[in-house]
């Protein structure tokens, strides 16, 4: 079994999100201890806080906050015997730690030159990268940590499989491959953002092409091409990536600056929900019969 400390660690080197489970407080006969915890993800969960329909409730919680875009973090009660059938009949203080998925999931098509310039400047931001080639010779070593190599015989699969939200950059080093990932991605309306490498001839091309195949306007003007600032300029490798990467640093901080200064629960807010909490623990220890048993009755 992975433990909590070690699948921490490498969620938060992927940047995705999770939700920790720490018991915060035990009161009479439980499976754990206080201070005990667990890791879950949308698909996985890391250690236990003692099994039963306890880490099962625990779990459907946990996976109805990972849900949610925003960080949280909730409190809950629940009495073993009264709630949750189990026979050790305590009660425990649970709280759970929603860590929302941190930066961008950005999807590299190419490991061209300029590809190979990018991608180690794109690894110190905030972003999930995953970098789309069918040339397994071509990816350079070493490869950022934080960077997802995907070999594949077709990219336009890649661009379908993508959630909601996704960020694009299309840096193939093949014209035609550049417009079927271009048209893909505009067919799904909700990629984030969508940037192709190109002259400004190789954009009005594939702009007449697209409206020629139906596109509407508000569709086609999603299309960043050529991607990258105007007024970084340059031809070299390096000189484009730094243009591409300053363009995506203006747009993650731009969305930055729009979201809430205040998150979380405050101090008088917590102070009041952990009242309530001891309040109902103690309601719960003077009607449930099953709260004097020993831990061994479990």
């Amino acid at each position: 079994m992975i433990g909590w400390g070690e699948a921490l660690a490498e969620l938060q080197r992927r940047g995705e999100a999770y939700v920790m489970v720490t018991l915060i407080g035990t009161r009479g006969s439980t499976p754990r201890e206080s201070g005990t915890k667990m890791i879950v993800t949308a698909e996985h969960s890391f250690d236990t806080i003692g099994g039963g329909n306890l880490e099962f409730q625990a779990i459907a919680h946990a996976r109805e906050l990972l849900c949610t875009d925003a960080d949280s973090q909730s409190l809950r009660q629940y009495p073993l015997g009264a709630s949750l059938g189990q026979c050790c009949g305590g009660q425990v203080s649970v709280l759970f730690e929603h860590f929302a998925a941190r930066g961008r999931s950005l999807l590299v098509f190419g490991a061209g030159h300029v590809a190979q310039a990018l991608i180690p400047i794109l690894a110190e931001l905030p972003l999930r990268i995953r970098w789309v080639d069918n040339r397994a010779t071509q990816f350079p070593a070493p490869i950022p940590k934080q960077v997802e190599v995907c070999i594949s015989d077709d990219p336009v699969e890649e661009v379908e499989r993508a959630s909601p939200g996704h960020w694009m950059l299309v840096l193939t080093h093949n014209h035609q491959l550049d417009y079927e990932l271009t048209e893909a991605a505009l067919k799904r309306d909700d990629i984030g953002y969508l940037g192709v490498i190109g002259s400004q001839t190789k954009a009005r091309r594939f702009r007449q092409r697209l409206a020629h195949r139906g596109f509407s306007d508000a569709q086609i003007d999603k299309l960043i091409c050529p991607v990258g600032l105007e007024d970084v300029g340059g031809k070299r490798p390096m000189e484009v990536a730094v243009s591409i990467s300053a363009q995506l640093i203006s747009k993650y901080q731009s969305q930055t600056a729009d979201s809430p200064k205040r998150t979380g629960v405050e101090w008088r807010e917590l102070q009041s929900l952990l009242a309530e909490e001891a309040e109902t623990a103690d309601d719960n220890h003077e009607t449930d019969p099953l709260s004097t048993r020993s831990r061994d009755d479990n």
